[in-house]
């Protein structure tokens, strides 16, 4: 089969980028026609390792500032696009010239499988993707989080994909709902579990991970993490991320007086390592997707206290048995769950084992070929089934 898969920024770091750039790297080594289609490109290489049998494409090379065609700098940086609504939380990318792109190169498809990563393309492709196409919406949010005026565009205009792919059951209900004569199916993440090592319970490190911005809850985190340290000063909390509310969070863990206790971490190349030299992941998240870092973390034998949030850590933890779920921004409770993890190591470890088992589930081996699968009953034209992923 060829296969397209449509990405903003492929050369980026972020979930959504990992996600799509393995599935595509495993759908490469089985042997299909895989194009990865970066619209903007503005580094030199790809943050995560492409498969070298992969065609990367570029729709517009930013890298220094370029401007393509005849277009002054300052119309390609702020002549916004009229295809993508104000509230796609990357509609700041999409300039007149960037949306014409994507406009373009969706339109001039005439085969295979195109796989889009985000409201935005899909709007796009939904728009402007012929008939021969077969066009599947990638979703990696869950509806509710997005705003009233994306939320009227999907309701508009995805009834045009031939699927739509959804990470959660929460997310699977709310897009069936909204799209009551569209496919919808729901595929999670693969998540590399294989060859994991373990943590050992020993070390008093608490981690958490994403980009530092309001939807992670890091300041919620901090300040839940404010009450386990009265009772447990040798406890650490690492949070691993970039963005733009570093200097707030930065401000809040001064004012707490946590700065021996609380690290705001950066990026780093050796997230495995410092997984298995923890005992604890902490989600924080006011609303999440599928929460990728967490099923990693979990295969390193790392319980985890998580907000029960609107879609994502509900959906693969089970309370009491790998991890705690709490009600969603309490940080109260999330204090509580944090230190009832911290003060019964045997407790960790056997919530630690039960993550394990849990996480084996998200191995790529197992997902993979349900995409395989989706791909192969779309090309045939067969009608797709209520479900390609068992209840959890």
């Amino acid at each position: 089969m060829r296969i397209r898969y449509l990405l903003l920024h492929a050369y980026g770091m972020g979930g959504t980028v990992k996600t799509v750039i393995s599935q595509a790297n495993a759908m490469a080594a089985a042997g299909h026609d895989v194009e990865l289609v970066s619209l903007v490109r503005r580094r030199e290489r790809p943050h995560f390792a492409v498969d070298p049998r992969i065609t990367v494409t570029t729709l517009v090379d930013q890298r220094g500032g370029r401007v393509p065609d005849s277009l002054a700098r300052r119309a390609w940086r702020r002549v916004r696009g009229k295809v993508v609504p104000r509230g796609e939380f990357s509609a700041g990318y999409f300039t007149e010239r960037v949306e014409w792109a994507a406009m373009e190169y969706c339109a001039g498809l005439r085969d295979g499988i195109l796989v889009t990563s985000r409201p935005a393309l899909s709007l796009i492709a939904a728009r402007r993707a012929g008939k021969p196409v077969i066009k599947v919406a990638q979703e990696h949010m869950n509806l509710s989080a997005y705003p009233e005026t994306i939320r009227k565009e999907i309701a508009r205009h995805y009834a045009a994909f031939d699927a739509i792919t959804v990470l959660t059951r929460a997310n699977l209900r709310d897009f069936r709902r909204l799209l009551p004569a569209t496919p919808v199916v729901r595929i999670p993440n693969a998540v590399p579990t294989a060859k994991r090592e373990r943590s050992g319970q020993n070390a008093p490190v608490v981690v958490a991970a994403g980009r530092l911005v309001p939807q992670k809850g890091f300041d919620l985190l901090i300040k839940a993490f404010a009450q386990v340290v009265a009772e447990h000063q040798e406890w650490r909390l690492r949070i691993f991320g970039t963005g733009p509310r570093q200097g707030e969070l930065a401000g809040l863990i001064e004012q707490h007086g946590l700065a021996e206790h609380v690290s705001l971490a950066g990026r780093t190349g050796r997230m495995d390592k410092e997984l298995a030299g923890a005992s604890v992941y902490a989600v924080s998240s006011r609303y999440e997707g599928l929460p990728m870092t967490m099923i990693e973390a979990m295969s390193h034998g790392l319980p985890v206290a998580a907000f029960d949030c609107p879609t994502g850590p509900g959906d693969v933890l089970t309370d009491g048995v790998d991890g705690l779920l709490v009600p969603p921004e309490d940080v109260d409770a999330l204090a509580e769950a944090l230190r009832r993890l911290i003060a019964d190591r045997e407790l960790r470890v056997s919530m630690g084992k039960a993550a394990r088992r849990t996480a084996r589930a998200y191995a790529a081996e197992h997902v993979m070929p349900v995409w395989e699968d989706l791909f192969a009953e779309l090309a045939a034209g067969e009608r797709i089934g209520d479900t390609f992923w068992p209840a959890h």
